[in-house]
């Protein structure tokens, strides 16, 4: 089959390759992939950036979620039959939709929303679910609470706005001033054009913040907290909490402890608490947010699809920050 990989870490292109057909396990659907999306994961895994948590063997295809039809089962499939529309977020190991076809564990994948097309359904996995953990897993946000979720035009930004609405948070988010429009009309309360105006300087006391760009804008998070408030990352430093939750090892643990001092330095001068999230794949939760989605209270937001072929120019176009929503590769 036709996939997508990488031969070693860096800022490398991808690479069209024929691969072998992937085996199935007993637990195992073979899907036909359809259309994958674009994610900040999948540079961030091609440069190296998680290596602490997870290191590839190469050559490695890359992409990290899909939609398609399931062509074959293993003897101990439930769930799931051959001619099954289907999404999802295959777990870690397992990663590998810039390709034609996929091995994937019953227990990561849901029956894709029946409204969507392949290219929208795509689009929901990876931010959908780590919209849904952060929100409802670890921040547990309250109705009535007020949230800032940062770069609310990007993929995850424009699932959590919704579903921060849909749990009755007030919400902020940063966007430019091309997205206010946009943000707006997916819940946004209060629009910080993040280009002439400082968030840290508008907000305060605020319940959570949900941070998607890391570096100096999750240090500034932290002032506009209250006390007792939470900020979670998907793009700032796993701490020494995520190492022993994910049971990496004393020296790892020393490591992250060490790296991400002064994130801890900062949670304990503002009185508020730090997490870092690496999703996890959940069939389970897929099937929440699809009730969502065919219930008209959350929808796909696609700024451009990409064919196979051109999925070094999609995974070019998501580095330049310019999309707004998701970036698809239709695969067939």
């Amino acid at each position: 089959m036709k996939a997508m990989v990488i031969d070693k870490y860096g800022k490398v292109p991808l690479r069209l390759a024929e691969v072998p057909l992937p085996e199935i396990d007993e637990y195992e659907v073979l899907t036909e992939i359809h259309a994958a999306s674009i994610n900040p994961l999948d540079f961030r895994i091609r440069n190296g950036e998680v290596k602490l948590l997870i290191n590839y063997k190469m050559p490695l295809v890359l992409g990290n979620d899909f939609s398609g039809i399931v062509t074959k089962v293993g003897k101990k499939v439930t769930g799931f039959r051959v001619g099954d529309e289907v999404y999802g977020r295959p777990r870690e190991s397992k990663i590998g939709t810039f390709a034609e076809y996929i091995s994937v564990h019953e227990d990561d994948i849901a029956l894709k929303p029946e409204n969507l097309s392949f290219e929208e359904a795509a689009s929901i996995p990876l931010v959908g679910l780590t919209s849904y953990q952060a929100l409802h897993e670890i921040l547990q946000l309250q109705k009535g609470q007020k949230i800032l979720i940062h770069a609310g035009a990007g993929g995850v930004g424009t699932i959590a706005i919704q579903l921060a609405k849909l749990m009755g948070a007030t919400v902020a988010t940063t966007a430019s001033e091309a997205s206010r429009e946009l943000v707006r009309s997916l819940g946004a309360d209060e629009i910080i054009n993040y280009k002439t105006d400082k968030f840290e300087d508008i907000l305060e006391s605020y319940d959570a913040t949900f941070d998607t760009l890391g570096g100096k804008t999750l240090e500034k998070s932290f002032t506009v907290l209250k006390d007792g408030g939470k900020v979670i990352s998907i793009s700032g430093l796993p701490n020494a909490r995520f190492a022993k939750e994910r049971g990496l090892g004393f020296l790892k643990t020393m490591l992250l402890s060490v790296v991400s001092k002064k994130l801890t330095t900062l949670e304990k001068k503002q009185n508020v608490q730090y997490r870092y999230l690496f999703m996890k794949p959940s069939g389970e939760q897929l099937r929440i947010i699809a009730d969502f989605i065919e219930s008209g209270k959350i929808e796909p937001v696609i700024d451009r699809v990409f064919s196979f072929e051109d999925a070094q120019k999609a995974i070019e176009y998501s580095e330049s920050g310019r999309a707004k929503g998701k970036i698809i590769l239709k695969i067939r």
